[in-house]
């Protein structure tokens, strides 16, 4: 199990030192929400603040896109220095385009569905994807309620892989906790995406390993 801290939680006013907290304190990808505040009614960092950061660990950068059209965008933040970028289905017409453009940079690349989306909907795109993320809140801020329905579409996801011999991660976001993230590991999930929790934690690496194991 890889856990992916969520830097939407740091704190901003000291986000390179909470980077390397975490780095050090066992993370395995940094997960970085950027958002527009029209696909989702929020606003986070952008892709100057990532290519900021970004000297100061080799750690993945793990980068999902909360964007309409996110197809304007995926060029910029590939050169700011991701090395997956994950888009939403639902907010682009054209997914299999994305997918192929973010590939063209040199980037993995990741899909996205909400809660209320169901996994059919990407079926035609997973063996072209390195990832699919699975919102267990809907997206936009922070310390959400996991929602307990979502466990299904990682169930889905995993035996899809298996009768297909597809290659993608399944990666899980949202209201991730101790708890729930021993019901994300049975139902199949291999990244966990934690931001709250991680960073609210008084210990972090005990908070981390607690996902992991």
């Amino acid at each position: 199990m890889k856990v992916a801290p969520s830097i939407l939680s740091a704190d901003f006013s000291k986000l390179g030192d909470d980077l390397v907290d975490i780095v050090s304190n066992g993370a395995d990808y940094i997960h970085i929400d950027m958002m527009d505040g029209n696909y989702v009614p929020n606003l986070s960092f952008g892709p100057m603040v990532m290519k900021s950061i970004r000297h100061l660990t080799d750690k993945t950068f793990d980068c999902h896109l909360m964007i309409e059209e996110p197809e304007r965008y995926i060029k910029l933040v590939a050169e700011s220095g991701a090395d997956i970028i994950s888009v939403h289905v639902e907010a682009t017409k054209h997914i299999h385009r994305v997918i192929q453009q973010i590939k063209q940079t040199g980037t993995k690349a990741g899909v996205v569905i909400n809660p209320g989306t169901p996994v059919e909907v990407i079926e035609a795109v997973l063996a072209d994807v390195d990832l699919v993320l699975v919102m267990t809140v809907n997206p936009g801020f922070g310390g959400q309620t996991f929602i307990p329905s979502s466990l299904n579409k990682i169930k889905q996801l995993k035996a899809l892989r298996e009768e297909n011999n597809y290659n993608y991660e399944i990666e899980v976001d949202g209201g991730i906790n101790e708890d729930t993230s021993k019901k994300c590991l049975e139902a199949g999930a291999d990244v966990l995406v934690a931001g709250s929790y991680i960073f609210s934690h008084n210990n972090r690496k005990e908070a981390i390993d607690s996902l992991r194991n």
